[in-house]
């Protein structure tokens, strides 16, 4: 992926601030650490964070992918980089949920390139195989365009009984492109009752993935719709963006910040704005339960780079 026919290139945003709360004990007990999943390597031998790296360099040059990590997680994030070279890695002087996470690097990437299109990758979900996967980024890149460059959400059609995942109701279609259908965002469910599920499968909900595609400046205006106090902070540190202001800025706005979710704030607040794709032919999960990463393992026939010979000894 090089230069859109609308101008600008592909940039990548890969968020890798969570600091894990939900799978500390499982992960202290499997691996002996204190450590956030994404840190963490669970099968072969690159952590969660690095596989999301070297995903996203197969498709955009490396001086285009951009790291957003906790500023107490700098130890681990600059370890873990190894050779890898990101065009920028970013640290938050503190965590305030997500939508601070994907503004902070956005925010960088309008100051280089106003009109770059975004790929957002969490950097704590497990996605196989990678080709397929690229194959559906790629994808995803062209019919955001087409559709003038509104944010699209990959989302996978669900296979088992799940009351922790956010759901995404498909509204009509939008554009037909090959194999693949971009369509509107009905709406937004997010950790349904047990007695919805069934409906909400029969009615061709799927599991949201957070993997977003989009125009930098659709998601720019998403923000000042949604979240005018955040986007006027974040508008203030654009502008002293390579200045010898920007350090004492950053530190400013995010003592006045407030804590905002992407999800629930940003895309949820405003469906109309947004379209939604089929995962085709990828298996994903959020592995934020030990069953979830043994079931999935055991499904690509793959051991846990932790266990030992009693792979039924593990939590499930």
């Amino acid at each position: 992926m090089t230069e859109r026919s609308g101008g600008g290139a592909v940039w990548s945003i890969v968020l890798a601030g969570g600091d894990g709360l939900r799978t500390q004990g499982f992960i202290r007990s499997w691996l002996g650490v204190d450590r956030p999943k994404q840190y963490c390597t669970f099968v072969g031998t690159r952590s969660m964070f690095q596989h999301t790296l070297d995903r996203a360099a197969r498709l955009i040059p490396w001086n285009r992918i951009v790291v957003v990590a906790a500023a107490h997680h700098q130890e681990e994030v600059w370890e873990q980089l190894e050779k890898r070279d990101p065009g920028l890695v970013l640290f938050q002087p503190m965590n305030l949920d997500t939508a601070a996470g994907v503004l902070l690097p956005l925010t960088h990437i309008l100051a280089r390139d106003p009109e770059a299109t975004v790929v957002i990758y969490p950097s704590d979900h497990f996605v196989y195989p990678e080709d397929r996967f690229l194959e559906n980024v790629e994808q995803a890149v062209e019919t955001s365009e087409r559709i003038g460059g509104r944010p699209l959400l990959l989302a996978t059609k669900p296979d088992q009984l799940e009351l922790e995942y956010g759901w995404i109701l498909p509204g009509k279609r939008l554009t037909v492109n090959g194999a693949q259908d971009a369509r509107a965002v009905h709406s937004f469910i997010e950790k349904p009752p047990a007695a919805q599920v069934a409906m909400l499968t029969g009615s061709g909900a799927l599991w949201n993935t957070m993997v977003v595609v989009a125009k930098g400046a659709s998601l720019w205006a998403l923000g000042e719709r949604s979240l005018p106090k955040m986007m006027t902070l974040f508008g203030r540190l654009k502008e002293a963006i390579d200045s010898p202001r920007e350090p004492e800025i950053l530190e400013t706005i995010y003592g006045v910040m407030p804590r905002r979710n992407f999800s629930t704030h940003m895309l949820e607040s405003a469906p109309e704005r947004l379209a939604v794709m089929e995962l085709r032919d990828v298996l994903w999960s959020d592995w934020g339960r030990p069953s979830r990463i043994v079931q999935m393992l055991e499904k690509i026939d793959r051991r846990p780079a932790f266990a030992d010979a009693n792979l039924p000894a593990l939590p499930a």
